[in-house]
């Protein structure tokens, strides 16, 4: 099973957003949206062993109890189609469901809980996108879970827990974190490996 986690930083964690200002209102909604789509879609199918958990960080103004995070399993995924809006569109009947402590199924395939990166690090053994890490393209093997930010850096206390993972690299530029999704699911598939 592989695995992405995409932090939003000014994301928001409550579904009273407009799916026709994804980018503004709900706090570039619009970049985790695309990571989605990265995350699950091949030509006429979905990648089925895939996971992508979005960390919604609450807003510009948040309080870090109101941080969620949802978990999108390509397993038992349903109403995904290849656009923004409709991503969106499940990501905003996910937030209706009330978060709790643990994972509770907000819609076929997708689950929230009230946490964030902390406890995501804790369950799975992550790797960081970074570009100065190893390059994926001559890594002998590569981790299953990687963990990106949207179109901000790290904060300075996601640094301080992501400090020792490993680290690896699409490449000596920045792109955008659905870009590096898909080569880094190309890199898995030219390899032949799951996924």
């Amino acid at each position: 099973m592989l695995r992405f986690a995409v932090i939003g930083h000014k994301a928001v964690s409550t579904p009273d957003f407009s799916l026709n200002d994804m980018p503004g209102g709900a706090g570039r909604m619009d970049v985790l949206c695309r990571c989605i789509n990265a995350s699950f879609f091949l030509s006429h199918d979905l990648r089925r062993d895939t996971e992508c958990f979005l960390i919604l960080k609450g807003g510009e103004q948040a309080d870090p109890a109101n941080t969620v995070t949802l978990r999108f399993s390509g397993e038992k995924i349903k109403s995904l189609n290849p656009d923004e809006r409709s991503a969106g569109a499940l990501i905003k009947k996910a937030l209706v469901t009330i978060p709790e402590e643990e994972y509770q199924r907000a819609a076929p395939g997708i689950s929230i809980r009230k946490s964030g990166l902390a406890k995501l690090l804790e369950e799975h053994p992550f790797a960081v996108l970074d570009e100065n890490g190893e390059d994926i393209r001559t890594a002998e093997t590569l981790p299953e879970n990687f963990i990106l930010s949207d179109h901000q850096n790290f904060t300075e206390e996601e640094m301080e827990l992501i400090k020792d993972l490993p680290k690896y690299s699409v490449g000596p530029r920045v792109l955008h974190a659905d870009h590096t999704i898909i080569i880094i699911l190309n890199e898995f598939d030219r390899r032949g490996e799951q996924a």
